[in-house]
């Protein structure tokens, strides 16, 4: 991810997932990938399993296999044998109960860096993308680990790797791998509705730590954000350390998690949206929202065509992806409010002959949560939109209430294959919630799948609808800008972007006068946008005299205000000022050392 961790792996094949040899009895079936545990089954068994999986996944970076590893309510693991997951690529763990506590893991479940170098050296998070960990509640049990490793639950992720809903007890929470050879870089990340008492930032270049509840916080490195967040370090010495603290939330809902009830019936929880919001959701009961029942979902497999999918969603049942690669060769359309789109153990919806592979019509309230979706070989115009261009004529009004939600939603256009999209993500409609966003032009993949004229791509997220709140907004290597917000009254908490590396030449890369292209454009006649904690980071390492002239491009009116922002260079280029023509430069002279512009204007 950053400053050179490339490393392009080869793709294992669809078809040889393994079968999980371990899943609960009188489960539904929810894909040939996915594991259900129940707290009866041996520890050593549950052990074996994970083992397994982690082996396959461990460097399956740009692989197809799928797995989701589901835990009924219950306790896994003893004081004498606990349970110690590790997570690798494309691997959701998640409990199965109504609250965090009703699946507790006497264990760990932790990521550790990849160690690339030879003799185990060179150890970096910087590329750990893709898994997903919530629902359940970690009792720390390091029994039998080394010193080091007992030391805490570690989880070095970077982007693409959310913790949701997840109560850490008993010991810390590392958000890197101090223990193995350096340089330890982490790139994250994303934490919502969890809780933890001590927790180790170390390495982190950023991070979002959202209606959640922690003991400490030990550093900040670049950008490290808190938004509605109890026990939240202050501002105040900003930017030393670099945190940016907001004491709410101004919109957010909680992804959307399968459960079993008592008498073993699978059930969705749909959280209700907040405004305002601060501290978790399941603290003092359970989180409020409305339950639905399995049997309203069609539960789809990779091997389900698009046309038996739209039939399902027209006859207005919502839609549960299961895991795996679906090739989408014509549009996913959900037209009904309220409808949800699930997706465990990260689905990945590849386009197929330039089609447009998921769209949500101008309603209310639909929630697209858990999903990957991938540009193809032939471009498409976008790969995921919400409303139409032409605005909301004959929608159901919207509510801003229940705003249509994306939870973990990321998009790639190269890295496992050649892939091509104009447009990434592009919102129509207003009142629209983007939670945990990360669009990715890739920056490495297998042979023949990254280059300036093989992975294009021209804008990450335009966003044209009014009120729309992005919280967690993570957008990389576009070719020109990274972001376009035309609508009105737009807030972002957390941005995140690196601007393109393969950039040939300035004259490749620069329009109207202005060098290269702002990760962040505001348009020219918006007059309200407000952005708490953005950074925007340059290595332009195919020709490292190429410049921006800025990372953040905003018009000047009171309206518009930048709270928090800077950049910074990772090793090659240069953006010569922050916020338009503010702020100073970063280039070769002060690598890794941010520029900081407080406020703006």
């Amino acid at each position: 991810m950053l400053l050179g961790a490339a490393v392009a792996l080869a793709p294992a094949a669809a078809a040889s997932a393994a079968e999980p040899p371990a899943t609960s009895a009188n489960a539904p079936s929810l894909g040939a990938t996915t594991v259900v545990f129940d707290p009866s089954m041996p520890v050593s068994e549950i052990q074996a399993t994970a083992d397994g999986i982690y082996a396959r996944q461990v460097d399956n970076e740009m692989g197809a296999d799928r797995y989701a590893l589901l835990f009924k309510p219950g306790v896994y693991g003893t004081n004498d044998h606990p349970l110690q997951i590790k997570v690798g690529y494309y691997t959701d763990v998640a409990g199965l109960g109504a609250a965090p506590s009703d699946v507790v893991i006497n264990g760990k479940v932790e990521v550790y860096n990849r160690c690339l170098g030879p003799n185990g050296s060179n150890c970096l998070a910087l590329d750990n993308f893709w898994r997903t960990l919530s629902n359940l509640t970690i009792h720390v049990n390091a029994r039998g680990q080394d010193g080091c490793r007992a030391s805490a639950n570690f989880w070095a992720v970077s982007q693409a790797a959310s913790l949701r809903r997840v109560d850490v007890t008993g010991g810390t929470l590392s958000l890197m791998d101090y223990c193995t050879a350096g340089p330890q870089y982490a790139s994250g990340g994303y934490m919502g509705d969890s809780r933890a008492g001590t927790v180790i930032n170390g390495s982190q270049q950023q991070w979002l730590a959202r209606n959640s509840k922690i003991g400490s916080w030990s550093n900040g490195v670049w950008n490290q954000v808190f938004a509605g967040t109890e026990g939240a370090p202050s501002d105040a010495g900003f930017p030393n350390p670099p945190y940016t603290t907001l004491d709410t939330t101004p919109v957010s809902r909680e992804k959307p998690f399968l459960l079993v009830d008592d008498g073993g019936s699978y059930q969705v929880r749909v959280p209700a949206a907040q405004q305002s919001s601060r501290g978790l959701t399941w603290e003092h009961g359970v989180t409020p929202g409305s339950t639905i029942p399995l049997t309203d979902f069609f539960v789809a497999k990779p091997s389900d065509s698009v046309q038996v999918i739209n039939e399902q969603l027209s006859r207005g049942r919502n839609l549960l992806l299961t895991p795996g690669v679906y090739g989408i060769g014509q549009t996913i359309k959900v037209k009904h409010a309220d409808t949800v789109v699930l997706g465990i153990g990260h689905p990945t919806l590849t386009a197929v002959g330039g089609a447009v592979p998921l769209t949500v019509a101008d309603v209310p309230g639909v929630v697209v949560a858990g999903v990957t979706i991938d540009g193809g070989a032939v471009e498409s115009p976008v790969l995921l939109r919400v409303g139409t261009k032409n605005g909301n004529e004959g929608a159901v009004k919207d509510r801003p209430d229940d705003p249509t939600t994306l939870n973990d939603v990321y998009f790639r256009v190269g890295g496992p294959h050649a892939g091509r999209a104009d447009v990434t993500l592009e919102v129509n409609s207003d009142n629209v919630l983007l939670d945990h966003i990360w669009a990715w032009r890739a920056d490495h993949g297998v042979p023949g799948s990254v280059g300036w004229n093989v992975n294009t791509g021209r804008n990450g997220v335009v966003v044209n609808g009014d009120d729309v709140v992005a919280t967690g907004l993570f957008v990389e290597h576009y070719q020109e800008y990274n972001v376009i917000w035309n609508g009105e009254r737009g807030r972002t908490v957390f941005f995140q972007n690196e601007l393109p590396y393969d950039a040939p030449n300035q004259a490749a890369w620069q329009h109207d006068g202005i060098l290269g292209w702002a990760a962040y454009k505001v348009a020219d006649n918006v007059t309200t946008h407000e952005l708490w904690g953005g950074g925007s980071y340059i290595f332009t390492n195919i020709d490292p005299t190429i410049h921006a002239s800025h990372g953040f491009e905003v018009p000047v009116t009171p309206g518009v205000r930048l709270t928090h922002v800077l950049t910074v260079n990772l090793g090659a280029g240069t953006i010569d000022h922050v916020v338009n023509d503010t702020g100073a430069p970063v280039s070769n002279a002060n690598t890794g050392s941010p520029s900081f512009v407080t406020l703006f204007p």
